[in-house]
């Protein structure tokens, strides 16, 4: 168990494979969602550098009832783009940022995932399942990838 002090948010995240331009629909982010199984997505601006993070609840929140509409247009709504819903400052971290810090970051916040940032530049989310995933290596008694660890197949 006290291998997981060892584990760094590197040796768990996932790499940004998929991120958003803020222009991107929300139904475009509806189908990223269903389609990966994420929580939320990067938004970047063109030259990759993180202007927001989107997550399912935002997606929701799109959906809230108004006075002007008793049900949302759903059609409408998944029109817009993510920057009209995405945390525009989001709670990041960094690839070297020890699992326990980021562990106790997503407690205190209560955010499932969270943008992985090198200076500038988005290299991955980490999400509560990627923590998980750390705990339960370290309790099997695997190091860190850095340590001689082997990554698990995919």
């Amino acid at each position: 168990m006290y291998d997981f002090l060892d584990y760094h948010v590197e040796d768990v995240m996932s790499a940004p494979a998929v991120t958003l331009e803020p222009s991107a629909s929300l139904a475009e982010a509806e189908a990223f969602f269903e389609k990966h199984d994420f929580n939320g997505l990067p938004v970047v601006d063109p030259e990759g550098a993180l202007v927001g993070f989107v997550t399912k609840l935002d997606l929701l929140r799109a959906f809230r009832f108004s006075d002007e509409h008793v049900f949302p247009p759903y059609e409408e709504i998944m029109k817009r783009p993510v920057s009209s819903v995405m945390t525009r400052d989001p709670v990041t971290t960094t690839p070297r940022a020890p699992l326990t810090r980021v562990l106790e970051r997503m407690l205190q916040t209560r955010n499932k995932s969270l943008p992985v940032l090198d200076g500038e530049t988005v290299v991955g989310v980490v999400a509560r399942e990627d923590l998980l995933h750390g705990l339960r290596r370290a309790v099997d008694g695997e190091r860190p990838w850095r340590h001689g660890g082997e990554p698990t197949p995919t």
